[in-house]
């Protein structure tokens, strides 16, 4: 059975991504959710190196949400890399962050992120907040390399795709 399409958390902080793990199975929602503790982590996840190199262990995301303040290359950093790199520059990528600094999120919109979220404080909160990414997810067209890449299914296993980035 086909769920929908995979989603990878980058997050260095082992409670965040335990807590979004967490709200993704209340919510229940039929993505398969993937974690990499770093940038550097989601690079080779990203590319299917080392011990991500199988691609039915390890998909491909249709959508990668990122911490900013990690070790080894930052969530800065990955958007970066994955705005010049022509398998993954049009993987939506949303920024999950405790950093509220204005300057912070200017640079992630710059860099190429399609949308920027500060950490709520409380479980209830980040599960409204994933609840409204998977609402977002369901109303958007995704864009064409995705569907090249296999992710067809929508955000909630819906039979038409969705993502559009312009």
């Amino acid at each position: 059975m086909q769920a929908g399409f995979p989603v990878l958390l980058v997050e260095d902080n082992p409670d965040d991504a335990f807590f979004v793990k967490r709200a993704f199975a209340s919510l229940a929602l039929n993505n398969p959710l993937m974690s990499v503790e770093d940038g550097a982590q989601a690079i080779a996840y990203l590319r299917g190196q080392g011990k991500y190199a199988d691609r039915k262990v390890y998909p491909v995301p249709g959508l990668v949400i990122a911490d900013l303040s990690m070790p080894h290359l930052t969530g800065f950093d990955l958007i970066q890399w994955m705005r010049e790199d022509s398998d993954t520059k049009r993987i939506p990528i949303i920024v999950l962050s405790a950093s509220d600094l204005q300057r912070d999120v200017n640079r992630a919109y710059e860099l190429g992120a399609n949308a920027y979220m500060v950490k709520p404080t409380g479980y209830v909160a980040l599960e409204r907040l994933i609840r409204s990414i998977a609402e977002f997810c369901d109303a958007s067209e995704k864009p064409t390399a995705i569907e090249r890449l296999n992710c067809e299914d929508s955000f909630r296993n819906r039979a038409k795709p969705t993502w559009q980035i312009r």
